[in-house]
């Protein structure tokens, strides 16, 4: 329900912020700086080269693993902490903007050129880049190796129990540590101060939220008259199953992300029980645009048409924490999806790495995308995986020789194209252009 007893935002203090209709040449240029500030942004940012270079490689340069849904954009940004209803968390893949059903090994690949960017704007040596890369391709192949053994969720006993094992966990590099001991810690207060700078039930604008237009709002409302979106927010509250108490106390655009700059995003704060208040009272909406995947998909593969269903249906498949959280929807005639932001969802930043964690990192991160994909096959499946991995190990790598060739080969490329970026940002900026 839209709320019509909202006050409006003071006009004198949005007049000063960027107005609806000039948001676009404001974001491309707000993408083009973050992706200026380093290669390893770059690479983050610039998803459309990866796929260039897939374009462009011989057919049979790859292994081709079992057709299962995949990140199709699986860099260390968009894997992290995430809860489920339960309250249990764990490390998952974060972000599904480009999950299609593919080839496995594109998520590998990809994993391992980001991994390879941090190390290089680390300053480690380039040894160090090669034992990364032999602990990403074992920590990989542990996920589909059944003698070692995947974690099994059978057996589940309280959150707090599992949530101590997580932590506990001491194949985990310090940086992932740090982020899941804040995360199973988090409050919503804390949420609210990170994500909206404020525990009112109001969203600040700013330099990160900027107002809607008329008719935005007007649309925001009306999708959460719809009980099949406001049960989003009542979904994981037992105690509250009315769905038409659902309100809609505040909406504004949310500049944020890199690669989806430009793309329709809102921040939506929502009364649960019509009585708000903080914490269990509200809910933090992310409303996102889903565009259509420019990620490789195996030819023949059923997918939804619609790509708010795709990505919904690949977040189950992937990431089933975050999966059964989010809904499809259609918002100005495009299609959005939709989650609940809870406190213990955060982002995996590893920016800078130091020889001790980077190998622990690469081989943790790769088990992650490898459980990803491994509950996604049966044994036979998994089995004949793992032997296409380890086939044709070379005596001078513990790798398969085609993931280190397309590491070498990215990097390379990736360092050419963030240099040439750069020399374009920089000229825009003496223009006056950024």
């Amino acid at each position: 329900m839209p709320n019509k007893n909202a006050t409006p935002k003071k006009s004198g203090k949005n007049s000063a912020l960027p107005q609806p209709d000039a948001r676009q040449a404001l974001l491309g240029a707000r993408r083009n700086a973050r992706m200026a500030r380093s290669a390893h942004a770059y690479v983050r940012g610039n998803t459309g080269k990866f796929y260039e270079w897939l374009d462009g490689i011989a057919g049979h340069a790859l292994p081709e693993g079992p057709a299962i849904w995949i990140c199709g954009d699986c860099h260390t940004g968009n894997l992290g902490p995430v809860a489920d209803a339960q309250g249990r968390v764990e490390i998952q893949i974060r972000d599904l903007d480009q999950t299609v059903i593919g080839n496995p090994a594109h998520d590998l690949i990809r994993l391992g050129l980001s991994l390879a960017t941090a190390a290089r704007g680390s300053d480690l040596p380039g040894v160090t880049t090669v034992r990364m890369m032999e602990a990403l391709a074992d920590g990989y192949e542990r996920a589909f190796d059944d003698d070692v053994g995947r974690p099994d969720k059978s057996d589940r006993s309280d959150k707090q129990s599992d949530n101590d094992r997580a932590l506990a966990h001491p194949d985990k590099p310090e940086a992932v540590r740090v982020v899941m001991k804040e995360a199973v810690r988090r409050s919503w207060r804390q949420l609210a101060e990170e994500r909206i700078e404020d525990i009112e039930p109001e969203i600040p604008l700013g330099k990160r939220f900027w107002p809607l237009a008329k008719r935005e709002r007007r649309e925001i409302d009306a999708l959460f008259e719809k009980q099949s979106i406001a049960s989003l927010a009542t979904a994981l509250r037992p105690k509250t199953d009315d769905t038409s108490q659902v309100t809609v106390l505040d909406a504004a655009y949310w500049v944020k992300g890199c690669s989806s700059l430009g793309r329709l995003r809102y921040a939506v704060l929502l009364d649960v029980d019509g009585a708000a208040v903080e914490g269990d009272d509200l809910c933090l909406i992310d409303i996102k645009e889903a565009v259509q995947a420019a990620a490789p998909r195996y030819r023949g593969a059923h997918m939804p048409r619609d790509n708010a269903l795709r990505v919904v249906e690949g977040a189950r498949h992937l990431a089933p924490f975050l999966g059964d959280r989010m809904r499809a929807a259609r918002l100005d005639d495009r299609a959005v999806v939709l989650r609940e932001l809870l406190p213990q969802d955060m982002k995996l930043t590893i920016e800078t790495l130091t020889r001790a964690e980077a190998m622990k990192a690469a081989r943790f991160l790769a088990l992650v995308v490898g459980n990803a994909h491994a509950r996604q096959m049966d044994q036979a499946q998994r089995k004949a995986w793992l032997t296409e991995l380890r086939r044709k190990r070379s005596k001078t790598i513990d790798a398969p020789p085609w993931l280190w060739t397309s590491i070498v080969e990215l990097v390379s490329g990736h360092e050419a194209g963030y240099l040439e970026h750069c020399r374009k940002y920089s000229q825009d900026a003496s223009r006056g252009g950024a």
